[in-house]
This record gives structure tokens, C-alpha cells and sequence, in this order.
């Protein structure tokens, strides 16, 4: 725990030159199938450094990038950093007017972008004063570290000028850049990354993340998970989710060891992707983790009686992850977990689990006092006593470990640090001894009949039934005013299991006033790109015709 709090600032370009000076040969990255040892990603990512130079790009400017996992979004990243430049990772499920927000706001004047999603900013351009330059990254464009080229570049545009008045480039020709690295001076405060918020409450945010805020966080997971140089990480959580960036790119440059990233999430390649990899510990999403903790038989369970029921794998972290779905994984595969952590793009880690402290059930590890203060808040900025629940609120105790503030909003930034503390928008309760207990989003805690429901705690419940594979509980309108509940629910395959038939089971374990009115069965959930569930779409749905209603259904039970 000593090593993260008393470890000096540094910027990211400090760890690269770490790892090029110890281990510049030895395998560093696996970008879905790309390998990279610390050397080939250097001099790769200086000749994208330099073309960037090129277009304009120095230090402070904002580079966007569009990109799902692979070697341009990792190499794009390394090359921003070494300009001193901004990186500006944009959720590739973005277009229209969300799209045009963000890069907006951004104040971006190059964005990088994979070919099949090109015609998106095209689409927004004209109504932007700020993108001069479109990198076209093709399909089949590797950008591995075979891609070497001759000392100069002679970037040009494939497509002179395109609508907006932005010159289109070709990938390719980054790559042909030299090979030097700029003379940029990069201090561990200077902003490096710039990750948007989800915007489910309003216009999304721009947290701006310091340089040494991405080592912070990476060290404090490490120690965490216990993570090695002898460790093989493997995530397929995008580069445009800091979890990604700190653990992924952050955390195998201070650890050592390697990295393997999938372009993205799939149930059935998930052991196949582990074995291809050889990984010692995949990094997930609670929702992710329940996905794959339920899905169908497979070889690597234990008792399957087929060979190969052994894996690499050591540890599965993802958090929020209910202690049912933790069990399955130890039980049904041997694998331990790790979701004892709580934080946001904004703070991290809030809390945690440092080596040798032993686990609370249903915590989220206890209050990270090192590097915060923590407490919790009712409506009114008042301290509540211990183990009662309100808004969970913090203040650094170090320097440059959480968010620099909102990109360009400067009133966001002090609403958020109303009375001098920082909102963090989320329910929980601190017991007695420091313990730290997730309740819920503020924005999905949910008041009925004068009640409040937590819709992660019901979820919990609902993970226990045999025949639930996955399901998500959110608030929908009430024609009596505040809340109706409603459970959107996906079966497990082959199941028979009917809404009422759930409903009941319900009621004999959830308080009366917690019983969802509305079922609905569902083939999947809606899930965004960075593995969670989009609960504001189902909110906007509403009850919808598909729903059962427990009420019109004549289902009854003691309200006590």
C-alpha cells in the first residue's frame, strides 16, 4: 500500500521510457491479435506523433479519436501523449447530435476515425467550426509494427477538402512519418486524457484527467489484484473507457508483464479468447462479468468431465458484481474475484481492497483514506451517521489524483464540488469500520409509496434465481405519482419460467413496497459499448405493451 502513496508523480511518457529501458523487447501489448513489444509501439507511435505534428497538433491541442480496439486506438494514444496533446476518446456508438456535442466541446481540430464510421462526422461537419482534419483509418490498416516507412512524411489528403472543410487523410500515411520522438516538454499535471460521462442527465461532460491521475489509479489497482510482471491481462473494454486506458495501457507500463485486448465483448469468445491469450486475469464489467457467469455450460467449468477444465485464469475482476455471481465463479470455475472497489471517472479509487484486508460481504472494500476523504452526505450537505445511507462526497488528500474538473465548464465543475466536496451522484452508507456499501445511482434509486428502492439491491435478488440470466430494474411512470418498478428481465435458454411465476417468487423475498408491478421478458438487454446496462432507455420506454402488470393481473399479496 506504502508503494502507491509515496510514489513519485510522473507522466505516462516516464513509464513508456520505464519499460523502454528495462524490458524494450520482451511482448508488451496484444492489440485483437496485433503483438507489440515496448520498442515496435515506440517507434510506431513517434511516427504518428510527428505526423499529427504535422497537421498542427502541439501541446494542449485536443485530438479526438473514433476508433474500436486495435492498434491505431493504441497507437494514436501513445503519439497524442508525446506532443504534450490532449486525448479525446470518442464512444464509437455515437453520432448526430451527440457526436457533434462532443466533438464540439472538445474544441478537437483532428480527428482519427475507422472507415465504417467515417460518414459520421462527415455527416455533422458543416455545423462544426472546429475539426480541420479527418484521419481515415481503412479496415484492413493494421498499423503494426511491420508498418515502418521512410524518414519523412509527405502527408497528404486522399480527398483534398470534404464537407465541413476538413481534410480527409489516410492512416497509412501517419505511419510513413520518422521515427524520432518530439521534443516536447510533459509535466505529470498537463492533462493527458479527456473521457466524456454518459450525459443521461443532461449534456455529457468532459472529465479532464491529468497525467498523473492515470498512475494513480493504475497503481492502486495493481495492488489490488496482485498484479505481477508474470501477469497476462485481457480486457474488451474499449480504449474510449478509462477503465481500459488505466488498466490496459497505464497499468502494464508500471507492472510489467503484458496486455491483451479483444475488439469487443462476446459471451462465446470469451474462454476462447483466454486461451488464445494465455491471460492470467481478465478485467471486465459487473454486467459483463454476470453474462458470462451464466451462460451455458462450458469445458472450463469445474466437473464438466471434459478435458481442458483447467484455464490461466487466476482472477476475474468486475465491479459492481453481486456476491451470487462472485460464488458461481469460484464455485463453478475455481477463479477468484475481485469487485471490492468503487470509484468513477472523475475519483478513483474511492474505496478498495488493499492487500491483506479481508472482505466485507456485499462492500465495496473499505474507505481509500490514503488518497481521499470520504463520507456521506444527506440532501443537505450534512454528515449522516454510520451505516445510513446518502450521497456518497470526497476530497483528495494527494495531489492530481482525481479529475482536474469538467472540460470547458467551469460551473459544472463547482456544482459538483458543491460546499468544497466532490458529489459523486451515488447512494451508499460507510459502516463503523470503514467499510464502504453501494446503494445505487442516484439518478435509478427509486421512491415508491414513500419508500426508497434501490434497483441494484433488487437486482441482486433477482441474479438468484436459477432461471434469470440477466435482468435490469428501473423506475417507470406512476399515475399516482413517484415511482412504479419494473423488472426487464432475459431468461436463461430453455427456461419456462412465466412473469407471474416470478412475481411470486419475488414477493416470499423482497420487501412488499419493493415488488415490481411490471415483468417484461426480453431476448437481451439494451448494453452500451462500454458493457452497461442503458437503464435511461428502459426508463423512456415505460411500462410498454409487452409488460405484465401484476395489478391488472389480480396478483396479491400482505403489505406488511
Amino acid at each position: 500500500m506504502a508503494d502507491w502513496v509515496d510514489a513519485e508523480q510522473l507522466t505516462l511518457l516516464d513509464l513508456l521510457d520505464r519499460r523502454l529501458a528495462g524490458d524494450p523487447d520482451g511482448p508488451f501489448l496484444d492489440c485483437c491479435g496485433t503483438p507489440y513489444t515496448a520498442a515496435e509501439l515506440d517507434a510506431a507511435s513517434n511516427r504518428v506523433a510527428n505526423a499529427l505534428a504535422g497537421l498542427g497538433v502541439g501541446h494542449g491541442s485536443t485530438v479526438a479519436t473514433m476508433l474500436e480496439n486495435g492498434p491505431a486506438a493504441v497507437l494514436s494514444w501513445f503519439a497524442i501523449h508525446k506532443l504534450g496533446a490532449i486525448a479525446v476518446p470518442v464512444n464509437t456508438a455515437l453520432k448526430g447530435p451527440l457526436l457533434r456535442h462532443q466533438l464540439a466541446d472538445a474544441a478537437a481540430t483532428v480527428l482519427v476515425v475507422q472507415d465504417d464510421l467515417a460518414s459520421r462526422p462527415r455527416d455533422v461537419l458543416d455545423t462544426l467550426g472546429t475539426v480541420r482534419h479527418l484521419v481515415i483509418v481503412d479496415g484492413g490498416a493494421s498499423g503494426g509494427p511491420g508498418a515502418t516507412g521512410p524518414g519523412a512524411s509527405g502527408l497528404g489528403a486522399t480527398g483534398a477538402v470534404g464537407r465541413g472543410k476538413a481534410a480527409e487523410h489516410s492512416w497509412n500515411d501517419l505511419l510513413t512519418a520518422g521515427d524520432t520522438r518530439p521534443d516536447v516538454l510533459v509535466r505529470p499535471s498537463d492533462l493527458g486524457t479527456i473521457v466524456y460521462t454518459g450525459g443521461t442527465t443532461g449534456p455529457s461532460k468532459g472529465c479532464a484527467l491529468s497525467h498523473n491521475y492515470h498512475l494513480s489509479i493504475a497503481r492502486q489497482i495493481i495492488a489490488s489484484w496482485g498484479r505481477t510482471r508474470e501477469d497476462v491481462v485481457w480486457s474488451p473494454l474499449p480504449l474510449f473507457h478509462f477503465n481500459a486506458i488505466s488498466c490496459m495501457l497505464t497499468g502494464t507500463l508500471i507492472s510489467g508483464g503484458r496486455a491483451a485486448f479483444a475488439r469487443r465483448f462476446s459471451v462465446s469468445g470469451f474462454w476462447p479468447e483466454i486461451d488464445r491469450t494465455g491471460a492470467t486475469i481478465a478485467s471486465l464489467l459487473g454486467s459483463l462479468a454476470v453474462l458470462v457467469a451464466k451462460a451455458d455450460d462450458h469445458p472450463r467449468a469445474r466437473g464438466s468431465g471434459r478435458p481442458g477444465a483447467n484455464t490461466t485464469l487466476r482472477l476475474l475482476t468486475g465491479a459492481p458484481m453481486p456476491p451470487e455471481i462472485d460464488q458461481i465463479y469460484r464455485d463453478r470455475f475455481g477463479i477468484a474475484t475481485f469487485s471490492n472497489a468503487y470509484g468513477n471517472t472523475e475519483a478513483s479509487l474511492i474505496s478498495w481492497l488493499p492487500p491483506g484486508r479481508p472482505g466485507r460481504p456485499g462492500s465495496a472494500g473499505i474507505v481509500n483514506s490514503e488518497a481521499f476523504t470520504v463520507k456521506i452526505f444527506d440532501e443537505d450537505d450534512r454528515e449522516v451517521p454510520a451505516g445510513a445511507e446518502g450521497e456518497i462526497v470526497c476530497r483528495p488528500r494527494m495531489p492530481h489524483v482525481m479529475f482536474e474538473g469538467y472540460w470547458r465548464r467551469p460551473e459544472a465543475t463547482v456544482a459538483a464540488w458543491r460546499n468544497l466536496w466532490f458529489h459523486t451522484g451515488d447512494i451508499g452508507r460507510i459502516d463503523e469500520d470503514g467499510y464502504l456499501f453501494f446503494v445505487d445511482r442516484k439518478a435509478d434509486y427509486m421512491r415508491r409509496r414513500g419508500e426508497n428502492i434501490s434497483s441494484w439491491e433488487l437486482e441482486k435478488v433477482f441474479h438468484q434465481h436459477p432461471e434469470v440470466a440477466d435482468v435490469c430494474v428501473h423506475a417507470v411512470a406512476s399515475e399516482v405519482g413517484e415511482d412504479e418498478v419494473k423488472a426487464t428481465v432475459v431468461l436463461r435458454k430453455g427456461a419456462s419460467l412465466t412473469e407471474e411465476a416470478l412475481c411470486r417468487w419475488a414477493i416470499d423475498r423482497l420487501p412488499y413496497f419493493a415488488v415490481p408491478r411490471y415483468f417484461e421478458f426480453r431476448e437481451e438487454l439494451p448494453i452500451s459499448r462500454t458493457g452497461r446496462t442503458t437503464k435511461n432507455i428502459l426508463r423512456d420506454e415505460g411500462a410498454g405493451p409487452a409488460a405484465w402488470d401484476r395489478e391488472a393481473a389480480g396478483v396479491t399479496f400482505e403489505r406488511r
